[in-house]
């Protein structure tokens, strides 16, 4: 496996390793499919983004499954809603590492949306690579919770029962 990069926002996570800054990450020669997906995402380069992807890329997201689509079309069609409904969209990278043909990502996006509203999403990506183009990803990306919720509440209404701590 390679080396974990990091980046440096304490946004992504308040307790990681020392890291470089986030300008020595971005400033460094991008030869890895992912730091160009960053670099094209924060540019809102639709063309720069749409070209990593396989004319064939799938992608599913096994939380919501009816989600799932094939093509690269979809793909540029999803990021020009994104970027023009978000127009100061910026994705930080806070971890990636390659397991073989898989790059696994830990993401932070975030802006406002165009009505005023804002937008956070937080989560984790699986892409396959092959031949220099992201052909699969498996995305595991959710929207952060705006509301304090409890874990006893959290546990409550996924499971109808509230969670109670044994007496010591």
């Amino acid at each position: 496996m390679a080396p974990v990069r990091f980046s440096s926002e304490a946004n992504c996570d308040d307790n990681r390793v020392e890291s470089p800054a986030w300008h020595e990450l971005w400033e460094r020669p991008v030869t890895d499919i992912i730091d160009q997906m960053v670099v094209a995402m924060n540019k809102h380069d639709l063309e720069g983004a749409a070209n990593l992807m396989h004319q064939g890329y799938r992608s599913e997201q096994p939380v919501h499954p009816s989600l799932a689509f094939v093509g690269r079309a979809q793909m540029r069609a999803n990021w020009a809603a994104m970027f023009a409904g978000i127009p100061d969209f910026q994705a930080e990278l806070c971890r990636s590492v390659n397991d073989g043909d898989t790059t696994w990502s830990e993401w932070h996006w975030s802006g406002t949306r165009s009505d005023g509203q804002p937008f956070e999403m937080r989560g984790v990506t699986l892409f396959e690579i092959h031949d220099g183009q992201i052909v699969a990803g498996r995305l595991y990306m959710e929207d952060v919770d705006r509301e304090d919720v409890s874990i006893e509440q959290a546990v409550q209404a996924r499971t109808g029962r509230r969670p109670q701590l044994p007496s010591e």
